[in-house]
């Protein structure tokens, strides 16, 4: 299984539990970019046929609270990325290290709950 590990608050990590937080947003920056868009042998964003970056393909979200270290592993069932635009509806552009990016993020439709965990007791899923 290929597993992301974020660090979420315990208020949306509740509601991921409940089923009220349904998606998980991350922006992507320069460093981070490796962790959630599929690169080439040089460093480059892969992009698809309508050139948007590639997310990887992760099949479940390990999630951990920032504030009580409670978990909760949850099922992907898709990913996007999705380009951040002004009023203008053109891309939202900066600079880092004399190189121009564009602000994007990418966008994981969350599944089921498989396992969480409460003061470190592991609860699997029965869905």
């Amino acid at each position: 299984m290929r597993l992301l590990k974020l660090s979420i608050k315990q208020k949306y990590l509740e509601a991921i539990k409940d089923g009220r937080k349904v998606q998980e947003f991350r922006e992507i920056r320069p460093n981070n970019v490796q962790k959630y868009l599929k690169l080439d042998e040089e460093g480059f964003e892969i992009e698809d046929e309508n050139a948007n970056a590639v997310p990887i393909e992760y099949d479940a979200i390990l999630f951990t609270s920032k504030d009580t270290g409670d978990t909760a592993t949850v099922e992907v069932k898709a990913a996007r990325t999705e380009i951040m635009t002004g009023e203008n509806k053109q891309p939202i552009e900066y600079e880092y290290k004399g190189q121009i990016w564009v602000v994007e993020r990418v966008v994981y439709d969350l599944g089921k709950i498989i396992d969480h965990t409460v003061n470190n007791q592991t609860k699997k899923s029965n869905s």
